[in-house]
């Protein structure tokens, strides 16, 4: 896996890539402490109102910056958005009123609508041999699980020492440090070949996204991912503190459960690739995910069960979860033309996203209204649909390359 660091370009980008993950993983720490500080009791109000307007910058904006993508130095913009949130960061130290953390949140998220699109899209542009292309999407499947292991230490360690305001200038050298690590290599940034309107550029991505049965298919699993993954996000604090009655570090030990698992299918997934198709691997993926999420339920309608016995499931979990997701760049990829990839993984970002603005509060509310067990179960029958739609649209003898129509659209 590590012999594609052996390419310069890349090397940089993912460096900039953890950075910029580590600087975002103090400003999750951060961010929470400022409400507290802010709003007192009513702290999750503003944290939950901060986290639904990241979702709606992020499928408001990514088609609309996806639409100037194409006409724009790749390497200059990926800069320039990386300053922006520099900037923002570095502001937020400075707020007294909650309104103001809103602000500042939503063009903080807006400009990550931008930048993680086009920087994904730029990717295969630069490992054009598939296999390390696979192996990228890998690596960068452990920088996220990483991050979220290391960056709750790394705050903790630092608060030992400063103020938590102090986290958010973390995260503006993180971004900082990330637009250096960019502007510092050569980057492709494919033109179409002729000029689009308006319309066409912010609606191409999707247009072709739903237009590809692949595509469809994976849409399908996201959901089914976002359904697995919102259960976790959302309630495992709920169920480690209350139904089983156990401390904070109990609250990290589970969910570093669920990162386990999803490492380690990253670890696992270009070996797996390479002898089986990717439908296949996210379907079998979807399942062992689902399955484990329904076990889980069955378990809890029983007793609750011991913190050993969750980090378990919620490592099955997490690897069903990785399974899914991970491939999901080589069929952006595979289904556009270079010059259209920023629109498709933008059409990517959006339509993901949606999932998750619909699933996070449905997995919220139903914990809050009803039991462990129910939620388990009415979370498990949420990431049903999404398996059974992909089964259904996905042609099980998907034509590799991309297709005439898919070059055609207009």
């Amino acid at each position: 896996m590590l012999s594609v660091l052996q390419n310069r370009v890349y090397r940089h980008l993912l460096a900039a890539q953890v950075v910029a993950l580590t600087g975002t993983g103090l400003a999750t720490v951060a961010l929470g402490l400022l409400a507290y500080e802010l709003a007192g009791d009513a702290a999750g109000l503003v944290l939950g109102t901060a986290l639904t307007i990241k979702m709606v910058a992020y499928v408001l904006i990514a088609p609309i910056a996806a639409a100037f993508a194409e006409r724009l130095d790749r390497r200059r913009m990926l800069v320039v958005l990386d300053l922006i949130r520099a900037i923002v960061a570095a502001c937020l130290p400075f707020v007294t009123e909650i309104w103001q953390v809103y602000v500042l949140i939503f063009v903080l998220q807006s400009a990550s609508a931008g930048f993680t699109p086009a920087f994904q899209a730029t990717v295969p542009d630069v490992l054009t041999d598939e296999q390390d292309y696979t192996k990228a999407l890998s690596l960068s499947r452990l920088a996220y699980d990483m991050e979220s292991l290391i960056s709750p230490m790394l705050a903790a360690s630092l608060l030992l020492f400063v103020s938590f305001d102090s986290l958010f200038w973390g995260t503006s050298l993180g971004f900082l440090g990330s637009s250096l690590l960019v502007i510092s290599v050569a980057l492709p940034s494919p033109k179409p070949a002729h000029r689009r309107g308006v319309y066409d550029r912010t609606t191409r991505g999707i247009r072709i996204y739903l237009g590809t049965p692949r595509l469809r298919g994976l849409l399908a699993l996201t959901w089914t991912a976002a359904a697995l993954s919102a259960m976790i996000i959302v309630n495992t604090v709920v169920i480690v503190r209350a139904n089983l009655g156990l401390s904070e570090s109990a609250v990290a030990i589970a969910l570093a459960g669920f990162g386990g698992g999803s490492m380690l299918a990253a670890f696992a997934l270009p070996s797996l690739l390479d002898r089986y198709k990717d439908r296949s691997v996210m379907l079998t993926g979807a399942v062992f995910g689902t399955f484990a999420m329904g076990v889980s339920g069955g378990l809890f309608a029983v007793s609750p069960i011991s913190l050993t016995g969750l980090t378990v499931l919620w490592a099955c979990i997490g690897f069903g979860y990785s399974a899914i997701l991970t491939p999901s760049g080589r069929l952006l990829t595979r289904s556009a033309l270079p010059e259209d990839r920023p629109a498709v993984f933008a059409a990517q970002f959006t339509l993901s996203h949606a999932c998750w603005l619909v699933l996070y509060p449905m997995a919220g509310w139903i914990m809050t209204t009803t039991s462990t067990a129910a939620t388990l179960a009415w979370m498990t029958l949420a990431a049903v649909p999404g398996l059974v739609a992909a089964l259904l649209i996905w042609p099980r003898f998907d034509q590799k390359a991309v297709a005439k129509e898919r070059a055609d659209t207009s």
